[in-house]
């Protein structure tokens, strides 16, 4: 099978987020893909399996310790790789069949515009124990079974957060949102994002928490369209658009580093 890494949300290499791309024309254990992306020891890896059935292409994403349920930036760079290599023609919309349901993909000029879906927080009180744990005082702090969502008041603390990600490891739900609105004229917001009990200490740019962080900001800034800037070591830019029935549109770069055969 062919193997690719990519850097996606970015426009140079080893910015943005890294992600696997495995390309597979028969399905191999999800033991294997485990394996694989456990060995790789990125954020995630997508494993997409061709030919598409019926317009659709089966896209699946998993971490060094799990599979998730959805994934932007490996979502970006399986699409990168199909445009790239001719396997979908860039005048054509890719299809992706997932377990958050249809995903698009199209290639624009230099980008490449993902369609997610927007999702809902609930509000909730303080935790003090994830506040010591990540040396924060919340303006805002909202969960959902899959993560907490914190938005604090400056940008230049989120930049410089060391979390104690021992202490992370023990709080449940197990996925960190940290948000600001921007400092940066050329952004509207800027995040960061933790998630050390699926193997992903911090990760470097993350397209599924825009799913969450756009329509916050949206409500707070009056704004549909909007710029956004992920605040990690390696950096990334996502730009972010409420559409119509609760979709989001995600745009992004992306580059490859390189490909190579396994197996």
């Amino acid at each position: 099978m062919k193997l690719y890494h990519v850097d996606a949300f970015t426009d140079r290499l080893f910015a943005g987020n890294p992600a696997g791309v495995c390309i597979l024309y028969k399905d191999i254990p999800d033991a294997q893909k485990l394996q694989i992306a456990a060995e790789l020891k990125h954020s995630e890896t997508a494993f997409v399996l061709l030919p598409p059935d019926n317009g659709k292409i089966l896209l699946r994403w998993f971490t060094p310790l799990t599979e998730v349920p959805l994934c932007g930036h490996a979502t970006l760079s399986a699409a990168h790789i199909l445009f790239e290599n001719d396997v979908i023609p860039q005048k054509e919309q890719i299809i992706f069949s997932t377990r958050s349901g249809i995903l698009t993909a199209k290639k624009l000029a230099t980008r490449i515009e993902l369609d997610f879906p927007q999702i809902d927080l609930s509000p909730c009180a303080n935790n003090s124990a994830l506040n010591s744990a990540l040396g924060v005082t919340p303006l805002f702090v909202a969960k959902n079974d899959a993560l907490y969502f914190i938005e604090i008041a400056s940008a230049l603390q989120l930049r410089k957060l060391k979390p104690d990600f021992s202490a992370l490891q023990s709080i449940i739900p197990g996925e960190f949102i940290l948000t600001a609105v921007s400092d940066d004229p050329q952004y509207d917001f800027i995040s960061r994002f933790f998630a050390p009990a699926i193997g992903i200490p911090e990760d470097p740019v993350t397209g599924s928490a825009h799913c969450y962080l756009a329509p916050y900001w949206s409500g707070k800034l009056g704004k549909k369209k909007m710029t956004a800037h992920q605040a990690s070591p390696r950096g990334g830019t996502v730009e972010c658009e409420l559409v119509a029935n609760k979709r989001l549109k995600l745009r992004g770069s992306a580059v490859t580093f390189y490909e190579t055969d396994i197996f």
